[in-house]
């Protein structure tokens, strides 16, 4: 039989038919579709491929959405991909120049908006456009017909996910059906996903397809709270009166909720049992161990990129750590993984970490140039600097364009930054290296205090060289109240070292 993405809500809506799966965002511009049993769900994917047969969208054609999370992305996982069309979830932050690019791009046949969104995106069009809600369900709700069925082929396309954009124009990956399935599989085996499990979806469902959760969840029943708007209060509001167990993020959602479990009354919901998986960037050491004191949440950190399904390593703790100290637990649990079965990893001569399995996508949605250069010698390149170590465990030190090159010395951006998120009056940091007449670029600081902090420039400066080489340390510090991001949480660099090198050529840039 071949793999494919609708296999997950076959069997769900086969063992698990009359149990609540989906409880959609209440607080929604388009009416929430409320709490779907699994075969109801089922029912609104196999409405919506005949829906897409109606308006004679064939196999293969593509179809965009953006939106924020709601049941509606969610069931277009299965209803478009599960019936051989592609899906192309698109980041909801970009502006409508980014998505036109995007949808374009792709050839989308298909483009469906958020209502929220509708009036910014209103010059992005495509053959068939709707706006998710009563619009949408109207024209996709084809429940009084049997989609048409489609010869199931597990290396073909499932989604078009185009990259988050931190360092360049976004690149459409091909994922297949075959590299989800597989993703799902290996993610939903090693975080012991179970029908028991109640998740809120505080990551993007568009972000790598929610990097699978949604196929692995739905597969063993498990119980899915939909959340729109992340919000840190609002995250132990829905884990105490859902009884979430497990929910992903990007570090940027783990510093929220740590700043509301401030001014949260009474015990924090989830202690002893609830599993937070961070992936994005490696959190600073002080973050891992105050979700594990602080919160009392499990934390586990993965490594991937939406060009490998994502997943790649995983580093949950083991037995042999239960007897350390947060501390020591921490600096452990700091580390991107150890390779998940079915994934090989190695580091090449230049330091940069390869990897193959088969979760590495097909290639860049006609970019053929850039996918050989992604993918040689059947190694993907993922750009990311790193060692493996005694344990093999993955490190990562950096992507490859974020090293610091100062006086011929090589510098982590991350290692310098989680440096930095050591001192108590640091909110946020960003590590760049900035032009430098004698030194080709030194280090630089961006530095988000947090509320009411008096640092200074010179007494971080001063607490960077008490623990690292002086190469290091950072030669400046700037203050700013926020730093750019993506949607996901992740810096992005470029950006934030583009003014500085305006006038000049940074080299390997």
């Amino acid at each position: 039989m071949p793999l494919t993405v609708r296999d997950f809500l076959t069997r769900a809506a086969l063992v698990y038919g009359d149990r609540c799966g989906i409880v959609d965002e209440p607080d929604q511009p388009a009416p929430s579709l409320g709490s779907l049993t699994y075969r109801e769900v089922g029912e609104l994917a196999s409405a919506q491929a005949a829906g897409l047969d109606a308006l004679g969208v064939g196999v293969g054609e593509r179809v965009a959405i953006v939106s924020p999370n709601s049941a509606r992305l969610l069931v277009s996982l299965f209803g478009v991909s599960g019936s051989g069309r592609i899906l192309v979830p698109i980041n909801f932050r970009l502006n409508a120049d980014e998505v036109a690019y995007i949808v374009e791009h792709a050839d989308a046949k298909v483009l469906l908006v958020d209502p929220e969104l509708d009036e910014a995106l209103a010059d992005v069009r495509a053959p068939h456009r709707f706006v998710l809600g009563a619009e949408s369900d109207e024209a996709l709700g084809g429940r009084d017909r049997d989609p048409q069925p489609w010869a199931a082929d597990e290396d073909a396309t499932a989604t078009i996910n185009y990259t988050s954009g931190t360092t360049a124009r976004p690149k459409g990956v091909q994922l297949t059906h075959r590299n989800l399935w597989v993703n799902a599989v290996t993610f939903g085996w090693h975080l012991g996903v179970n029908d028991r499990d109640v998740y809120l979806h505080t990551l993007p469902m568009f972000h790598c397809n929610g990097w699978g959760m949604p196929y692995a969840l739905t597969g063993m029943g498990a119980r899915q709270i939909v959340l729109r708007k992340v919000d840190g209060a609002e995250i132990l509001r829905r884990i105490e009166e859902h009884g979430v167990t497990a929910l992903n993020g990007a570090p940027t959602v783990v510093n929220l909720v740590l700043d509301a479990a401030r001014d949260w009354p009474g015990e924090i919901p989830g202690r002893g049992r609830v599993r937070v998986t961070v992936a994005g960037a490696p959190p600073p050491t002080r973050t891992i161990e105050r979700v594990e004191t602080e919160l009392g949440w499990e934390f586990v950190q993965i490594y991937g990129l939406t060009e490998t399904a994502p997943l790649l390593t995983m580093n949950r703790a083991r037995a042999e750590y239960d007897e350390l100290t947060p501390p020591e637990r921490a600096a452990r649990l700091a580390r991107a993984g150890a390779p998940v079965v079915g994934v090989d990893v190695r580091v090449d001569a230049d330091g940069e970490v390869l990897a193959r399995g088969n979760v590495v996508m097909e290639g860049y949605w006609n970019q053929a140039v850039e996918t050989e250069r992604a993918i040689a010698d059947d190694w993907f390149h993922t750009g990311d600097g790193g060692r493996i170590d005694d344990e093999q465990y993955v490190v990562i030190a950096d992507r490859k364009k974020d090293v610091i090159i100062t006086g011929g010395e090589n510098v982590s951006s991350i290692e310098v930054e989680d440096c930095l998120f050591s001192h108590p009056s640091v909110a946020e940091v960003a590590v760049i290296g900035v032009p430098d007449p004698k030194w080709g670029e030194t280090v630089k600081a961006l530095v988000v205090p947090t509320p009411d902090a008096t640092v200074t420039d010179t007494e971080l400066v001063a607490h960077c060289r008490e623990h690292l080489s002086h190469f290091k340390c950072p030669t400046s510090v700037e203050f700013r109240t926020e730093l750019a991001r993506t949607a996901t949480g992740k810096l992005q660099k470029f950006k934030l070292r583009a003014p500085y090198w305006a006038d000049d050529a940074p080299r390997s840039r």
